[in-house]
């Protein structure tokens, strides 16, 4: 089967920003840069969707921020020429990895860190930190916040799979 040339971007991205519509037309580099980030996007929390009543919206956050040194590691690797603007102004790898991590992802971390680390360090020693961070009022907000830039991270996977022309291997779990 020939290898497909060229994908339509179609990103919803949260808090009010807006969508990302373009076409990619990526090089061999940057389907290796797309496998390798969707491994580290496939294999994380999140692109998982986090139960109200069950884990820590911390190891969300947490998930979500080591991709900005997966990111940086695998745009270092592949150099500057999975990031150089298109002839006809199509995305790139690193245009794309780059509007995920600075509008999707850094606006949640930069509100929602700082207020769950304040309610974190409140914590009574003899209460657990599930219990702590359920009885946050703010929790059930910070958990709608992170389900949205998640169903942004879960598109950009797909589109990642695509890229790399591997099925979509988030999801439910095979029985």
């Amino acid at each position: 089967m020939p290898r497909r040339k060229q994908f339509t971007v179609s990103l919803n991205l949260p808090f009010g920003l807006g969508g990302l519509e373009q076409t990619w037309e990526p090089d061999d580099d940057e389907r290796r840069a797309a496998w390798e980030l969707y491994v580290e996007l496939a294999t994380r929390i999140a692109t998982v969707p986090l139960d109200r009543d069950k884990g820590l919206a911390r190891e969300a956050l947490t998930s979500l921020y080591t991709l900005f040194d997966s990111t940086r590691a695998i745009l270092r690797r592949y150099g500057p020429g999975i990031a150089q603007p298109k002839i006809d102004g199509g995305a790139s790898f690193g245009t794309l990895a780059v509007t995920v991590l600075n509008s999707a992802i850094r606006p949640l971390l930069s509100t929602w860190h700082p207020m769950l680390q304040d309610w974190e360090e409140q914590r009574p020693a003899d209460v657990t930190r599930v219990a702590w961070e359920q009885q946050w009022e703010r929790i059930s907000e910070l958990r709608t916040a992170v389900d949205d830039v998640r169903a942004t991270v879960e598109q950009y996977a797909a589109l990642l799979a695509e890229v790399a022309e591997v099925p979509v291997l988030t999801g439910p779990p095979i029985p």
